[in-house]
């Protein structure tokens, strides 16, 4: 195994580094750039516009220059640990990034622990328990949860927390704490603030979860060695989870490597609504006003988590399931 994670691991810089190109192309595609935007924005504004001083800048920031000129420098300064410079926020990327993702972060992986804690005894409820009262009802439950989309369901409960508590659920501190410093009180507040958007963005991903386990398990339950378990006496506890709830588990492990991208991406529209200071509102500001270096680094960002999750998810698969090998 150790020969295939070196040899995976090689390959996942390669597929990252034909990722990052073809991100940067996609954010260059819309005709103009950032300046481009500034311009259309002071004009509607009827502020006066100087057009040697935008030339000036044009060229400063190396926008007058081919694309692959650009993305070549910017590769060359990720290399050494520079994202580059954000235009619209004026202050480089890494600061960007140091200030936004610790709460990107610590919300996803508390919103993947919850995802998975919630789905899988559902799951094994609902397969066990099948056509039950609580089947069906969680089976509804879960349908609800993959058709509503997350900022609507954001948008609801701010609405009856504010309209019937009069609690404001927005952002992930109080107004009192919002810029003090951390203390225990802080900390507290934070948790406090955080259960909702966890909620929210994890609710499209338990009930997808719950509905691949219940049915890769009662696929399992009809197998004739479950049958066989059952003849020779194994206790219907044991049974359960030493070898249908083992196979069964399998498609969900793999699917660990979307899931990070998966939930940050969740937090992109929610994070708007709910003015959180995640990456998603940096990056969906960045791709509107086309601040190049900022949105290709969060992408590369996204794709890394992808490729790093896929990653980590055949390596479970292979400690989980005797039966999966890899070879050369």
């Amino acid at each position: 195994m150790v020969n295939y994670i070196i040899k995976r691991v090689i390959h996942m810089f390669f597929i990252l580094f034909v990722i990052s190109i073809i991100s940067f192309v996609l954010i260059k595609l819309p005709p103009g750039d950032y300046l481009a935007t500034y311009i259309s924005h002071m004009q509607v504004t009827g502020a006066q516009i100087d057009q040697e001083c935008i030339e000036i800048l044009r060229t400063q920031y190396g926008l007058d220059q081919p694309t692959y000129i650009q993305y070549g420098k910017w590769m060359w300064q990720v290399l050494q640990g520079n994202f580059g410079w954000s235009f619209y926020w004026k202050q480089p990327v890494n600061e960007i990034l140091l200030q936004r993702l610790p709460f990107t972060i610590l919300l996803s992986l508390i919103t993947l622990i919850f995802i998975y804690v919630v789905a899988i005894p559902i799951a094994i409820y609902s397969a066990v328990k099948q056509y039950s009262i609580g089947d069906y009802g969680f089976t509804l439950m879960g349908f609800i949860g993959l058709a509503t989309p997350n900022f609507l369901l954001a948008l609801v409960l701010m609405y009856i927390f504010y309209k019937y508590f009069g609690i404001s659920i927005g952002g992930l501190f109080s107004r009192e704490y919002a810029y003090a410093p951390w203390s225990f009180k802080k900390i507290i507040d934070l948790i406090n603030h955080s259960w909702v958007p966890i909620i929210v963005v994890g609710t499209a991903g338990t009930a997808s979860i719950i509905r691949v386990l219940r049915a890769m398990l009662l696929d399992e339950l009809r197998k004739p060695y479950v049958q066989t378990a059952r003849a020779k006496g194994v206790r219907e506890r044991t049974l359960l989870f030493k070898y249908p709830v083992r196979v069964a588990i399998n498609p969900i492990l793999s699917t660990i490597g979307w899931q990070l991208p998966f939930i940050i991406s969740g937090f992109i529209i929610v994070s708007v609504v709910m003015d959180l200071p995640t990456i998603g509102s940096v990056l969906l500001t960045a791709l509107l006003a086309e601040d190049m270096y900022l949105a290709g680094s969060i992408i590369l960002l996204l794709s890394s988590l992808t490729v790093i999750g896929t990653l980590l998810s055949d390596i479970l698969l292979c400690i989980v399931d005797p039966r999966i090998r890899y070879y050369k």
